[in-house]
């Protein structure tokens, strides 16, 4: 009797996870993960996160474009990232999705795509998928506007996660609805930008903490991370303080 009741425990147990682990998004190594349905995606700066778990359901997704270039005029290289779009995508079942740039596997202008990227999202067994990408005009506050106290843009990531809340519903929002059949894959993806506020002060005190525990090495991570209007910014900002 004891043997029954465990082993019906177990079964149950079994089918509750893999209901709840019903599917999985891949993305490419130059796109992040920022939120999902209302919650920001904790990463880490240093590994890529390319898949996400997904249950049966309506599930809204704030992604971005983020890739290293090779400087135009130097022989360094700077990094580049779009404003974040949102992928609403309704998951039917155990399905292996995979979102990659609409022109091909690899992004061919990088700073033309990151002003608008444009993406599509298929699936292994070439079975329909409905979604919708919404592009937003979110703009992320620089390193220093955090740091020196000039608010140039919000918190990235709360921005991402109040756009993917199911609690959120802009009502100046357009959306295009995107269908992938076994055949061909068309994508048509809305231009009318998200509007959407929040404040910037959790940003700002988190970067400072960080900056007041190693300094060095967060100015030196940073200007890693910063494109090339931030590094003219912070030497202009350095200079006057010499």
């Amino acid at each position: 009797m004891n043997f029954t009741r465990t082993l019906s425990a177990t079964l149950l147990a079994l089918a509750t996870s893999t209901s709840a682990l019903a599917a999985n998004l891949t993305i490419p190594m130059s796109f992040e993960y920022l939120a999902l349905d209302g919650k920001e995606i904790d990463t880490n700066k240093f590994t890529h996160k390319s898949d996400l778990d997904l249950s049966n359901g309506s599930h809204k997704i704030a992604i971005r474009y983020h890739d290293m270039i090779e400087d135009e005029f130097s022989d360094s290289q700077s990094f580049i990232k779009s404003a974040p779009f949102i992928v609403t995508i309704i998951v039917d079942g155990d399905h292996e999705y995979f979102l990659k740039p609409a022109d091909g596997e690899f992004v061919k202008r990088p700073k033309s795509f990151a002003k608008d990227p444009q993406v599509i999202i298929s699936r292994q067994d070439n079975g329909k998928v409905d979604y919708t990408i919404t592009q937003t005009d979110f703009e992320e506050g620089s390193f220093l506007g955090g740091l020196f106290g000039s608010n140039k843009g919000d918190d990235i990531d709360a921005l991402a996660a109040s756009a993917t809340s199911s609690n959120v519903a802009p009502a100046a929002v357009n959306t295009a609805t995107a269908t992938t059949a076994a055949v061909t894959s068309t994508a048509v993806v809305a231009s009318t930008p998200v509007t959407q506020t929040a404040t910037a002060s959790a940003t700002t005190s988190a970067v400072t903490d960080k900056a007041a525990t190693h300094p060095e090495q967060m100015l030196q991570y940073w200007w890693l991370q910063a494109d090339e209007q931030t590094r003219k910014e912070f030497m202009s900002w350095a200079i006057k303080q010499l």
